[in-house]
């Protein structure tokens, strides 16, 4: 887990070139430059970033401080918090030698319109081939991919969210907030699943624990849609381990390969006991239909005979406990991941500063707008049929 001690009470996240409102009462250089740096005072509302940019040579050092706590060190400030007070903001600015201070505050106002803590909207729903597919949300005939998005919308908005299927490996859905959900001290929302302890299984943490991978974004241009560059992974328990596979990437197939003989005749029929798939490590197999679920596994609203999902794939976690293949259960990843323990307990909490880039470097975000979850694993376990992430709500931890 990422130690995380420049968090504070409130959030500072840095970046660059952005200018503030200019104060022509500020000086630098022993007060001989006139330069424009900080406003008396700023006025922002609850869970809205705030950017502070002064206008300032990039070759000085500034430190960012409130309450004597220092904030950050780059150029310029992003501020959230989800409180409403005032702040008094500290910024010292050392240029060739000669350092000067100067003297701000941020009024924190509550909101006019009061927000949701839940999620309030769905932007994509993708799933993979699995055996709540069609069910969990119901496909009937006729349904398009917008209507299908439609009723994942329903199943996730708002309080009385209930268990949306991805499927397996890859299967993914995206939504987001009324607001920005800040980066805080500790963790900072959660995502439900249905995951539950199993009875008999010793002090392990195991159960019904399918893990999902979580992305999360920040909505930096303020365009109000996640865009491709915005999307961090959360770096969770397994995300360093050997044992992950980075770009991992798996093609299911609707119909090849998967076609029997018609007795008594010499046409060919959809064999829907399996679906087809192969990933880019070489390996391939099927997706098995169980007896408890006997409907199609492959999304009947896709047009395509085929699709490929790819993201990082963690470790298999599920294990015949029983030793004759009757008694599966899921071991619950120590952190980081969704539908990864039950929704009472803190490890479906997440703490956005675990937030890395596609190098696996920490990023520093002031808060996030929008999450995507996908199954991490391509498993399957028995007469318990594929491991499937199922999301099942989500919110804002700093709002009651």
């Amino acid at each position: 887990m990422k130690n995380t001690n420049s968090k504070i009470a409130i959030y500072a996240f840095l970046s660059l070139g952005i200018i503030a409102c200019k104060s022509d009462r500020d000086e630098v250089d022993g007060g001989t430059t006139p330069i424009a740096l900080l406003k008396d005072s700023y006025t922002i509302d609850r869970f809205k970033v705030l950017n502070i940019a002064p206008e300032i040579s990039a070759n000085s050092n500034l430190i960012w401080s409130v309450n004597d706590s220092v904030i950050s060190s780059n150029l310029d400030l992003d501020f959230i918090s989800p409180y409403a007070k005032t702040y008094p903001l500290t910024l010292k600015v050392e240029t060739n030698g000669t350092t000067t201070t100067y003297s701000s505050k941020i009024i924190v106002n509550k909101e006019n319109t009061a927000y949701s803590k839940y999620i309030s909207k769905v932007l994509e729903y993708q799933p993979a081939v699995g055996q709540f597919i069609n069910k969990l949300p119901i496909f009937e005939t006729g349904d398009s991919s917008e209507k299908m998005l439609t009723k994942a919308s329903e199943y996730l908005i708002g309080e009385n969210s209930k268990a949306l299927t991805l499927g397996g490996f890859g299967g993914y859905v995206v939504f987001g907030f009324d607001h920005t959900i800040p980066n805080m001290n500790g963790r900072d929302f959660k995502v439900l699943g249905n995951a539950f302890w199993a009875n008999g299984t010793g002090p392990e943490r195991t159960g019904n624990c399918e893990p999902g991978i979580i992305m999360v974004d920040y909505d930096k241009n303020k365009n109000g849609k996640p865009d491709a560059d915005e999307w961090y992974e959360i770096a969770g328990s397994e995300y360093f381990k050997d044992s992950t596979i980075k770009n991992y990437a798996i093609k299911y197939h609707k119909q090849a390969d998967n076609h029997i003989p018609v007795k008594g005749s010499a046409s060919w029929q959809l064999d829907i006991e399996h679906v087809k798939w192969e990933d880019n490590q070489g390996n391939s197999g099927f997706k098995t239909k169980n007896s408890f679920n006997t409907q199609s596994y492959y999304p009947l609203w896709f047009s395509t005979v085929s699709y490929t999902l790819s993201g990082t794939k963690i470790a298999d976690n599920y294990v015949d406990q029983s030793g004759a293949g009757t008694f599966w259960v899921g071991k619950s990843y120590a952190f980081g991941y969704a539908d990864n323990a039950p929704n009472s307990d803190e490890a479906s909490n997440i703490d956005i500063s675990w937030a890395v880039d596609k190098n696996g470097k920490y990023v520093q975000l002031p808060g996030i707008d929008f999450v995507k979850v996908y199954t991490a694993t391509n498993q399957e376990a028995g007469w318990l049929g594929e491991i499937s992430t199922e999301v099942a709500g989500a919110y804002n931890l700093f709002l009651k």
